[in-house]
């Protein structure tokens, strides 16, 4: 993520004082080695996030916090071991008549969700074969409400509210496009199996992530640490398969596709992709992530120059050429 926009609200220059509005992504209390209590806080707004501690914490001189919440901060940035870290010096609840501009405040999807969710919906109810069709529409729509305002992920790619419809919406349409060069080529290739995958692969998302009423993650949910998006995704199928009484070769088909959506074992998948349409999907949800990826780290990054590690790309470091 880029530089937070409160870290623009400069205050004081020759302190680095900054000042803004905020949303607590998490918040833990802690006792540094002398024992004072101390707040450790990840803050967020449509800039991206970032660390800090409000120190000698006391309830009923500062405050309590919760995640998902808006607030104000007065801060200094520091470095700790080269990463920015903000020193909270004042810091407060939103209050109740108090107007903020939740445009800068949220991460948003670029593309509206109720359009987005529409389009996977669309697509689905075109599909010819009526299992896939019924299972596809069944946990659409099952999920609907959660969907309209989900991140993909707690942080990395597509970390924004209705970051999955993105990510998935965005994957529907490079699908459409890889279909039509390689459906020609190999004719039994299942055009409708890829566009299923695609928009089931990452469904279980859902109960994974803690996700407050703004649309941000907070948390890992217990299932999600325990069992993990894809074991639950098959799950979910095999639950709507049989409410449905779908046949069970196209309910194992689709199960595979999202058990194999991870590529490789190294990356979480307990199987490689064993048909084309599997490949496919597979192929697209790394592209899509990695190209996120690679934007998001560059945004901030001036022409010319490079930006720093990306651990989700390799450890690589990315050149912003400028070439148009």
């Amino acid at each position: 993520m880029g530089r937070m926009h409160l870290l623009s609200s400069i205050v004081n220059p020759a302190t680095g004082q900054v000042e803004g509005y905020c949303i607590i992504k998490s918040v833990a209390l802690k006792s540094n080695i002398k024992g004072s209590d101390y707040l450790d806080l990840v803050l967020y707004d449509a800039g991206g996030e970032i660390n800090a501690k409000l120190w000698d914490y006391n309830a009923e001189q500062h405050g309590r916090y919760e995640p998902d919440s808006i607030i104000k901060v007065r801060a200094s940035v520091n470095l700790w071991k080269e990463t920015e870290q903000l020193k909270i010096d004042r810091i407060r609840n939103l209050k109740e008549d108090e107007e903020v501009d939740m445009d800068g405040l949220i991460p948003c999807a670029p593309r509206d969700p109720a359009q987005m969710y529409d389009t996977l919906y669309k697509r689905a109810e075109g599909f010819e074969d009526g299992d896939l069709r019924m299972l596809t529409q069944y946990l659409l729509r099952e999920h609907k409400e959660d969907l309209l305002r989900w991140p993909a992920a707690l942080k990395l790619h597509h970390a924004m509210r209705g970051g999955l419809l993105y990510h998935t919406h965005t994957m529907l349409r490079a699908a459409e496009a890889l279909c039509d060069i390689y459906a020609p080529l190999y004719p039994a290739l299942s055009r409708e199996l890829v566009y299923a995958g695609v928009i089931l692969h990452d469904i279980a998302k859902v109960p994974e992530l803690r996700v407050g009423a703004l649309g941000l993650a907070t948390a890992y949910s217990v299932p999600g640490q325990l069992l993990g998006h894809i074991s639950m995704g098959v799950s979910m199928i095999e639950r709507a398969a049989a409410e449905l009484m779908i046949d069970d070769g196209i309910k194992q088909l689709a199960q595979h596709i999202l058990l194999s959506h991870h590529g490789q074992a190294e990356f979480g998948s307990p199987k490689p992709p064993m048909f084309p349409e599997a490949e496919l999907v597979a192929q697209i949800d790394l592209l899509d992530s990695r190209m996120f990826e690679m934007f998001d780290a560059l945004e901030p990054v001036q022409v010319g120059e490079f930006s720093e590690r990306q651990w989700a790309l390799d450890n690589r470091q990315l050149y912003k050429h400028g070439h148009a």
